[in-house]
């Protein structure tokens, strides 16, 4: 404020320079002191409070701040008060060209293709420049290339790569380092610059046609290896890379395009040559084959470099092996006549050593295919003559096998095999027979014509012209006047009745003998007979019966009487199965009830007594009385059948029994005898079921691992017997050892 002396203003400091002239901020008049306050006050910027001059004590960089903002205040010196309020204020850094340009995306890695046009486009490029943009050129940068300039350029405002050179050849070189250089000032003296490195690749074309290496190749192969058998391989060179050595491969001339057949590898990128037809030693030793290699994927721009194929010539040598014979000429067919004699030829085969040495052939049939040597062979010739009697009927067809082998060599490579059908051709030696033994009937009260039964042949023989049969009665058959026979042409005959009405008492059965004979040559003829039943009719003409007995027993026997008969052999049956049942039923019963009461007595030894000094709960002779009770309650004793005399028996039999006495010498042989004959009893009898308590009997034996513990068993008193034994037995009888 001029009024006053003094003013503010927006400041500049050069960057990089710490200056010792003030910078001029105000006048005052001695009365009024000054103060900053701010970023950088009392550190990089001070002020003097008389003169209000300001000066930079450090090196400031404006790439790293561009501005400082400070706050200034003017107050009295004699009252220090503001004077006005406080001001705001901006130091800008002023910029200098102290940053070089830096590349900041590399390294950089473009590409182009081979034989590119100039000015192709490679790839861009860009450096950065740190100072201001809008101050001067400092920031003003421009692209030169520093290395590589006589296969690229760059253009040096955008910094885009491109070719300088039409001919740049990846099989030459497919790889350049290029530098480019940025520079600030707009490329003027005094700028700052920086580089980098760029690689440049180069990228294959197919622009080389493929080559073989060698004009000829020679291989060898021999006559025997089978269609499909690789000879060998070859491989055209391709300078390119990748899809662009792809190639195919071809036979040109005709006459390995009929021999051989070439592959391509997709692996190897090979040709495989391989075997198309059969190779013949003895026809043609050399083969000549031409192959041509040609690239798959062919690039239009360079056709006009030339034709981007080549060809080679394939020499194949096949080597001789001594081959097997091979019959000529190759048929497989032979007939002969089934009546031809033995030793008769039925054809001749031919075989013929195909080698150059053309040894002798020697045959032979293999008799696996002719077990029963009904055919022979001529060793030196191959004539085929019969060995034994052929008959079509029997076997019209014969397959054999016929060996032909290299005379002198047993080796089984020099022979060969050929299968020969032999077809037995058919002559008239069968005479035709009837079809079927033909039985025909007739009622008693047929008319004259009447139809009786159509006959029909069969022949063995097969003649080419087809069969014909001529039909006729035989000799033997002149006098019969009671039936005709018709031939009917097709090869069959019609029987038709020739009187009126037969008498079946008189005769049953008419045997008519029939003559069939063939057209041959030579005519074979045969006699068969037809068996006529004469046979009883309803009024419809339905059979009812063609026996004589037959017919005399139904007319001596009605209806009637035989209903009768059978209804009183069905009563005889249903007594006797009546009797046999209620004889078994009452059987069964019987046994039941005596079963009954021995399953009670025995019972009653379940109970349990007191021990071994109660002698009174339980009288062991009762028990003892029941074996052998079925011989006291059926003996003849003086009670008899009566209950007297079964109460005598037991008293008389439970005095004879001691009484239970303490003995070493116990026999129990009584219960296990009375028990046996119970089940065996059960088992005889099929009509008493098997009671639960003929299961329950068991009898311990003297073999048992652990001593009985029944009273029963004990021959000594309380205080004799030792019980020792008890604690052997393990834990789990600790009870009953401490029981006893």
């Amino acid at each position: 404020r001029v009024k006053r002396g003094w003013v503010w203003n927006q400041f500049f400091v050069v960057e990089e320079y710490t200056g010792t002239e003030p910078l001029y901020v105000g006048k005052g008049d001695g009365s009024i002191k000054y103060t900053i306050s701010g970023e950088g006050a009392g550190t990089i910027f001070l002020i003097d409070e008389i003169t209000g001059d300001i000066h930079a004590t450090e090196r400031l960089d404006r790439e790293q701040k561009t501005f400082y903002t400070l706050r200034a205040q003017a107050r009295d010196r004699q009252t220090d008060q503001l004077l006005e309020p406080e001001s705001e204020f901006i130091i800008k850094v002023q910029d200098i060209n102290d940053s070089e340009p830096r590349f900041l995306e590399g390294p950089y890695i473009g590409s182009v293709a081979e034989l590119s046009p100039i000015g192709t486009s490679v790839m861009q490029v860009m450096a950065s420049d740190a100072d201001d943009p809008t101050y001067g050129s400092s920031a003003r940068v421009v692209y030169s290339v520093l290395d590589g300039e006589q296969h690229f350029t760059v253009d040096s405002k955008t910094g885009v790569i491109r070719t300088a050179v039409a001919d740049l050849d990846r099989e030459t070189q497919d790889r350049y380092e290029v530098v480019i250089r940025a520079t600030d000032m707009a490329g003027q003296l005094g700028g700052l610059s920086g580089s980098t490195t760029v690689t440049i690749v180069v990228t294959d074309v197919n622009d080389n046609p493929p080559r073989f290496p060698q004009k000829m190749y020679q291989f060898s192969i021999v006559e025997t290896a089978p269609v499909g058998t690789a000879i060998g391989r070859v491989k055209a060179e391709d300078s390119d890379v990748g899809e662009n050595t792809d190639m195919t491969y071809q036979v040109k001339d005709e006459e390995g395009v009929e021999m051989f057949k070439v592959t391509t590898d997709s692996n190897t990128q090979e040709a495989v040559i391989t075997i198309q037809k059969p190779l013949d030693y003895e026809s043609k030793k050399v083969h000549t084959v031409v192959v041509e290699a040609l690239n798959k994927f062919v690039d239009p721009r360079f056709v006009d470099l030339g034709t981007f194929r080549d060809q080679t010539i394939v020499r194949v040598s096949v080597l001789d092996v001594d081959e097997p014979p091979e019959f000529r000429p190759p048929s497989n067919l032979m007939e002969v006549q089934e009546d031809a004699h033995i030793g008769s030829v039925v054809g001749v085969v031919t075989a013929l050593d195909p080698d150059t040495a053309n040894h002798p052939v020697r045959y032979a049939i293999d008799r696996s295919t002719d077990t029963d040597w009904i055919f022979d062979i001529d060793a030196n010739t191959g004539a085929i003559v019969t060995g034994k009697v052929l008959d079509r009927e029997t076997a019209g067809w014969h397959n054999i096998t016929v060996l032909a082998m290299e005379a002198g060599s047993a080796a089984r490579l020099s022979r060969t095999l050929a299968s020969l059908r032999i077809r037995i051709l058919d002559v008239n030696d069968n005479p035709p027979e009837l079809a079927t033994p033909y039985e025909a009937a007739v009622c008693e009260d047929a008319k004259p014509g009447q139809l009786i039964q159509t006959i029909s042949v069969v022949d063995r023989d097969e003649p080419q012209s087809g069969h014909r049969f001529y039909f006729a009665l035989a000799p033997e058959a002149s006098n019969n006047h009671h039936f005709s026979l018709l031939d009917i042409k097709d090869n069959t005959a019609a029987v038709h009745t020739q009187r009126m009405g037969f008498n079946r008492q008189e005769q049953d059965v008419y045997l008519l003998p029939i003559l069939v004979v063939d057209s041959g040559p030579p005519a074979l003829s045969s006699t068969g007979t037809l068996t006529i039943r004469i046979c009883g009719c309803d009024s419809n003409g339905a059979i009812q019966s063609c026996n004589s007995t037959a017919y005399v027993v139904s007319a001596t026997l009605s209806p009637g009487a035989l209903i009768a008969l059978l209804v009183c052999v069905l009563i005889l049956v249903v007594l006797v199965l009546l009797i046999l049942t209620l004889k078994r039923h009452h059987k069964s019963h019987l046994t039941s009830e005596d079963d009954e009461d021995m399953r009670d007595n025995v019972i009653k030894y379940n109970d349990e007594g007191g021990g071994e000094q109660d002698t009174e709960a339980y009288d062991m002779s009762a028990l003892r009385s029941l074996y052998d009770f079925s011989e006291i309650k059926g003996g003849d004793g003086s009670g008899g059948p009566g209950e007297g005399g079964l109460s005598g028996n037991l008293a008389s039999e439970l005095h004879a029994l001691p009484q239970w006495v303490q003995s070493p010498d116990l026999d129990f042989s009584v219960f296990r005898d009375y028990i046996c004959k119970k089940v065996e009893q059960a088992d005889e009898d099929l009509s008493v079921p098997p009671y639960d308590s003929f299961q329950t009997y068991a009898f311990e034996g003297s073999d048992s691992p652990v001593p009985s513990l029944s009273s029963l068993n004990t021959w000594s008193s309380g205080s004799e017997q030792d019980f020792s034994y008890l604690g052997g037995w393990g834990p789990r009888f600790r009870q009953l050892a401490a029981l006893y």
